[in-house]
């Protein structure tokens, strides 16, 4: 299993699509580490910078609709490459978040009004997140405080999770 604790980075846009979590002109490329220095190249963002700002991320918070776009495993790779293993978004386009299970990392949806008092007490602070797998809670650190927030996860979705992915779930079980 992944590790799903780490820094947050902030991406405060919605319907981020997956040519911008890994431009298309690198999907020719044959290894996931190949994929690692051009996550979010294209990202759109006012004061972004993808080469300062993934450095030593590893759980990502934003707004709806997140993985919008072409259909890829590229995207959640580029993500896992960087050791992002959770996006937590209003929600997800469905195959990417499906795409995100397959490979054994989170895609947790939480309500707007989360998703908000998230950005308004936390981003620009330096915040971390651990996701407790077995309890389904996020729990959010930054300036010495810390809070639990509860999340719902499908069962299977939870099992690919615990498995590393659907290869390490075909693995044990067929």
């Amino acid at each position: 299993m992944k590790t799903f604790k780490g820094k947050v980075l902030f991406l405060d846009r919605s319907d981020i699509n997956t040519d911008e979590i890994i431009p298309a002109k690198y999907l020719t490329e044959i290894t996931k580490e190949a994929l690692k220095p051009y996550l979010l190249e294209d990202l759109t963002l006012e004061g972004f910078n993808n080469e300062e700002d993934i450095k030593d991320k590893a759980v990502v918070i934003t707004r709806e609709n997140f993985g919008c776009g072409s259909s890829r495993e590229h995207a959640p790779w580029a993500l896992e490459v960087n050791g992002i293993n959770v996006v937590i978004a209003e929600n997800f386009a469905r195959i990417f978040r499906q795409n995100m299970y397959n490979c054994g990392m989170f895609a947790i949806e939480l309500p707007k009004e989360k998703i908000d008092y998230l950005f308004d007490n936390y981003a620009g602070k330096d915040t971390e997140v651990e996701i407790d797998v077995d309890n389904d809670k996020i729990i959010v650190v930054a300036e010495g405080n810390s809070e639990t927030i509860d999340f719902k996860v499908g069962g299977f979705d939870k099992t690919l999770v615990k498995e590393g992915g659907w290869v390490g779930y075909a693995d044990k079980n067929y």
